[in-house]
């Protein structure tokens, strides 16, 4: 399923945030959107995922869900999102019970979803209990459980270690090989773009706008750190966001 932004732009009171936004995300492909702090990056995902609605233009989607699917659209955030008094299998279960269907298959779908993330070990353990990078696979799982058309990720990655989240990206790379999900991906780390994106959208400063749409060509499994394309391609980005990012940068710190 594609996913389709036409115009879209957002106001809060006077304070323009987004201008004439134009994305189309096509079904199995991972889109990264990147810029400066305060851009809009988790405004737009928010829009895109029918949380928030546009000040004007419109989100569409195109084509049919996977088969199973049972949430269109589906958020993984950065805070994990996990409620505490439920173990890891409950947690991942959460989103299936607003759905019809026998204890079995529910079981069933929440048994596939923790093997994916390998977590199947802890299906009786707490939040509590979980080291962050087990935690986040805990929020994954729970995403996978309802086979979404179409995954938005809200900088899932930036509350770990630079250790968790290198794993954390070998689990994402190993999952869209295995089933080649749709994804947004925000995120304000050039590296985890360069890592997952087959395009990264660089977005202006505030109101936020496309910069450039920077495609990258090789497969998400051959990526290597040291590769002289992603090495191009990451230049190319940074050229973009470099001086903007400072100002934002300086800006922030203002504001304290």
């Amino acid at each position: 399923m594609d996913l389709i932004a036409q115009g879209v732009t957002h106001r809060y009171g006077p304070l323009p945030v987004l201008d004439g936004i134009d994305l189309h995300v096509r079904s199995g492909e991972i889109v990264a959107i990147l810029g400066p702090s305060g851009c809009g990056k988790s405004t737009l995902l928010r829009m895109l995922g029918g949380l928030e609605r546009p000040t004007s233009g419109q989100v569409l989607t195109a084509g049919a869900p996977p088969s199973g699917c049972l949430n269109s659209l589906t958020f993984i955030f950065q805070d994990f999102a996990l409620v505490p008094w439920r173990s890891v299998k409950d947690n991942v279960a959460l989103p299936l019970e607003h759905h019809r269907m026998s204890l079995a298959e529910r079981a069933s779908r929440v048994a596939a979803a923790l093997a994916r993330v390998n977590l199947s070990d802890f299906a009786n353990a707490y939040p509590r209990q979980l080291s962050g990078g087990m935690r986040q696979r805990t929020a994954i799982a729970r995403a996978l459980a309802v086979n979404p058309a179409i995954l938005l990720m809200d900088e899932p990655l930036s509350a770990l270690d630079a250790q968790t989240r290198e794993l954390l990206l070998d689990d994402l790379t190993r999952l869209w090989a295995e089933t080649r999900f749709t994804a947004v991906y925000v995120t304000h780390n050039l590296a985890e773009a360069i890592r997952l994106g087959h395009r990264v959208v660089v977005l202006s400063r505030r109101p936020g706008r496309i910069r450039d749409t920077v495609a990258i060509d090789i497969p998400i499994a051959d990526r290597q750190p040291n590769m002289p394309e992603l090495s191009a391609a990451s230049d190319r980005i940074w050229s973009l966001i470099r001086a903007e990012a400072a100002v934002a940068d300086r800006e922030l710190l203002d504001v304290r």
